[in-house]
């Protein structure tokens, strides 16, 4: 064992000290911890001064750079601790570290330690809260998965609850709730990173937090709403310019105040009354059973033997098939937020605003069929959308007349196209019709809507059944 003179040696702490600038992992613990401290504190600026809008910036300040950090300050005392393990090597006598304030370097050497773990930990406080609101963003929902999260965060930002924060409706307020969704945001991190994510995006989601502890922080089902009157628009291929207008007035209900009595459609979702039900596929299109627990306690259940499952669909397996699932919001406004358009909607209103010429003969049929056909991807949808819809002119009427309507089928083609990149994503396999909403019955064909309840099909031991009718839900306006 070597020999060292007594008047290099520096002590015990200032061999560790000294020994973390000669070792490989003490020098990367301290250049780790420096630099990703400083572009932290960049980053920091960077994002309260809104100097850019590169995605980049946040998520590294606030997610990356700050488990750097955190590996580096580890890094520096296994450092240490595994420079101390060796000094026998060359001949350094392992006296026991102490910590004597009246020696001036250590006091020194104190002051040094407690104001860098003061700035760390300032710095990393305010890194932390600022990690955590970025991670409750729309920002960091809709765009960190970008490929994923795309066509739910293209659909939200034109919707009515385009202000209100996801985590407000996908989490909502309490521990609890959001230490389940980051666990399950680990989940799907992993999913995104292995290639192994669903496309489509499942619907409805598993285990989505109930609507009461959610949607009723600003929505009262027990207010009473009375009647609203809903206004449908339509054109048909023979009548481009004359649509046909229909009015229904939708019974909201509510606690009446006058009667006291919960009716109209938000009775299904009374506090006074439980309904719950049995979906036999994973989409809850099909039900079972319905059952209602009345204020009184008495029960009633409804059954529905014959059930074939819609076009599309899995049968329920495991716990989900013998799930009793109490309804709420969600279950006839299944897409509050993340909303689909139809082919037909958005062709009609194309007419009604003027976006398409009603003059051109054919335009509606031609919109539609242009509107629906198959792109391969949304660039092919791009490059292609206009010449489509000419190709179905021309067949219809010849050159001369698209010559003539050159600028107003530029016009419509510009239009379709916006709408088509607004719902189809075929990089997810989302098509015209993916997704579904349950209020009313216009796909009741397909398995959506009130129907697959009130079909006149679910009965009781008494031979009473759910009604189908109109009356219970709309009438005509007074």
């Amino acid at each position: 064992m070597a020999d060292i003179n007594d008047s290099d040696y520096r002590g015990p702490w200032g061999e560790l000290i000294k020994g973390m600038w000669r070792t490989p992992l003490g020098l990367i613990g301290v250049i780790l911890t420096t630099v990703c401290a400083t572009l932290m504190v960049f980053g920091l600026i960077v994002e309260v001064f809104g100097l850019t809008d590169n995605i980049y910036v946040p998520l590294l300040a606030f997610l990356v750079l700050p488990g750097g950090m955190i590996t580096g300050l580890l890094l520096i005392p296994l450092a240490a601790f595994l420079r101390r393990r060796q000094w026998h090597k060359y001949g350094i006598a392992k006296d026991h570290l102490q910590v004597n304030l009246s020696d001036h370097k250590h006091r020194k050497m104190m002051i040094y330690f407690v104001v860098l773990t003061v700035i760390f930990f300032v710095l990393l406080s305010v890194i932390g809260f600022e990690a955590y609101h970025f991670s409750d963003s729309p920002f960091f929902c809709g765009e960190v998965c970008h490929q994923v999260m795309e066509p739910e965060f293209q659909v939200y930002k034109r919707s009515a609850h385009s202000k209100v924060v996801c985590v407000e409706c996908h989490i909502g307020p309490g521990a609890q709730w959001f230490v389940r969704a980051k666990i399950s945001g680990l989940r799907q991190v992993l999913a995104v990173v292995t290639n192994s994510y669903s496309r489509p995006i499942p619907a409805p989601v598993e285990h989505l937090r109930p609507a009461r502890d959610t949607c009723e922080n600003c929505h009262w089902p027990e207010k009473f709403s009375g009647k609203r009157i809903k206004i449908f628009t339509h054109f048909t291929n023979d009548n481009q310019t004359d649509p046909e207008v229909n009015q229904i007035a939708l019974h909201i209900g509510g606690h009446n105040p006058v009667t006291g009595v919960f009716e109209g459609i938000h009775w299904h979702v009374s506090k006074n009354v439980k309904i719950e039900y049995k979906a036999a596929d994973t989409r809850r299109l099909a039900i079972s059973n319905v059952r209602v627990t009345r204020p009184d306690g008495s029960q009633d259940e409804f059954v529905k033997t014959d059930i074939e499952l819609p076009p599309g669909t899995e049968p329920a397996e495991g716990e989900m098939a013998g799930e009793w699932r109490t309804m709420d919001c969600i279950d006839c406004h299944n897409r509050p937020t993340h909303v689909y358009d139809l082919p037909e909607e958005r062709v009609d209103f194309g007419l009604l605003s003027k976006k398409i010429n009603p003059e051109i003969i054919g335009i509606r049929e031609d919109s539609l069929a242009a509107l629906t056909t198959v792109f391969n991807t949304r660039e092919d949808a791009e490059n292609n959308m206009h010449n489509r819809l000419v190709e179905l002119q021309t067949n219809r009427h010849g050159i001369d007349y698209v010559e003539r309507y050159a600028k107003d089928l530029k016009t419509a083609s510009d239009y379709l196209l916006e709408t088509w990149l607004n719902n189809v994503w075929p990089n997810m396999n989302i098509q015209w019709g993916t997704y579904g909403s349950h209020l009313g019955h216009q796909r009741a064909e397909e398995g959506w809507g009130c129907f697959r309840c009130h079909d006149e099909e679910h009965t009781d031991s008494n031979g009473e059944y759910i009604t189908q009718d109109c009356s219970t839900c709309h009438d005509e306006p007074e």
